[in-house]
Order: C-alpha cells, then sequence, then structure tokens
C-alpha cells in the first residue's frame, strides 16, 4: 500500500507514528492544559486545526518559498493561523481563552505542527498535506484526552465540569499539578509502546 494513502496516513499519525507517544512532541500542553476536559479539548482542536492549514498553506506555497528562508515563513504562517485561533476563542469563548492563557499563544511554538510541515507539507499537494494536519491533530488530541480524562476525574471529581464522582470523594490534589500529567505521560507511553512492540513480536 502506498504510504501517502489517507489511510495509512490516519494510522500512521493516530497510533504508530503518533506525534506524543513515538515522537515525544507538545509536551508543553500535555502538563499544562490537561486537567480540564473541556480546556484540553478546545486546545487540541486548536491545535490540529492549526496544524491543518498550516500544512496546507505551506503546500500550496512551497515553490514560491526560498529554501533559505521557509523555516522563518512557515513560522509566520503558523502564527497568522494560531492569531486567527485566539481572535475566535477570545470573542466567543472568552472564559475558557482566559483559563488557557498565555497557551493558545504556545500553539506556535508546538513542535508538530512545524514537524508536519517540514516533514510532510515540503512534498506533497495541499489536499494530502491538510488531512495529514488533520491527523496529527487526531493523535495528539486523543492522548491529551485521555490524559485529562484521569486528571479531571481523579482530581477534582467531574468530567466536563459535571461531577461524576461523589461528593463524599477525597479529591487528588496531585492530580491537578503538572507532575500527574508527567507520570501519566509516562504511563502511556509505556503502556503503547509495549502493545506495538508486542504486536510487532507476534508477526
Amino acid at each position: 500500500m502506498n504510504d501517502d494513502t489517507p489511510s495509512k496516513i490516519f494510522t500512521q499519525n493516530v497510533w504508530h507514528n503518533n506525534p506524543i507517544f513515538i515522537q515525544i512532541l507538545g509536551i508543553c500542553s500535555t502538563l499544562a492544559v490537561t486537567n480540564n476536559l473541556v480546556n484540553t479539548l478546545i486546545m487540541t482542536v486548536g491545535v490540529m486545526l492549526v496544524t491543518a492549514f498550516s500544512s496546507a498553506t505551506v503546500s500550496l506555497l512551497k515553490t514560491l518559498i526560498p529554501r533559505k528562508v521557509r523555516m522563518i515563513l512557515q513560522t509566520l504562517i503558523i502564527a497568522f493561523y494560531v492569531i486567527i485561533v485566539d481572535i475566535l476563542l477570545r470573542a466567543y469563548l472568552p472564559e475558557i481563552s482566559k483559563s488557557l492563557g498565555p497557551y493558545v499563544g504556545l500553539i506556535i511554538t508546538n513542535c508538530i505542527i512545524m514537524g508536519r510541515a517540514e516533514a510532510f507539507a515540503q512534498s506533497h499537494g495541499p489536499l494530502i498535506s491538510a488531512w495529514d494536519g488533520i491527523t496529527s491533530g487526531l493523535g495528539y488530541m486523543w492522548v491529551l484526552m485521555a490524559i485529562a480524562f484521569v486528571r479531571e476525574l481523579l482530581g477534582f471529581g467531574t468530567l466536563f465540569g459535571i461531577r461524576i464522582l461523589p461528593e463524599s470523594f477525597t479529591p487528588w490534589t496531585i492530580m491537578v499539578m503538572a507532575p500527574s500529567a508527567f507520570f501519566l505521560l509516562g504511563t502511556v507511553i509505556w503502556l503503547t509502546k509495549g502493545a506495538i512492540l508486542k504486536k510487532e513480536r507476534s508477526k
């Protein structure tokens, strides 16, 4: 099967070459925003959209961008879309924008976005590059949502702000602190890489 087919790209980005537990990218946001499912969802959707539109734009302009300044221009393209996301959040979701604080702006520095622009969009067409960006964002999203699920449930007793555990439940304070994200991420990496290796050995 061609490595550039949509199904192969989806499988690679969501599982086999996941940006979080395989490439170990985007760790800052993993530690910062994953104690709340709503914030995590908004943040990951923002990253997914920025990655998709940035990759498509880089692909469209790749023949016009001089090689010596391509990374500077890629950063400008990414910044343009991040600013749009930030403006939309401030306009329509001001409370979430306020709680995310500077982390929306820091999407610009997310290695996943630059990595896909440089590794994929520079050598592929705009539509498949956009799909690569979307699926990379989905791979990023499901890992962060899984971590946020555990952290919010045990840290606050809620999911998406709705109380799930009884009032008598004593919240785990460690779960709302950054170290818990670090250990949960390590657990996710350990379990998923173990599963991948086990499957490879069984072939």
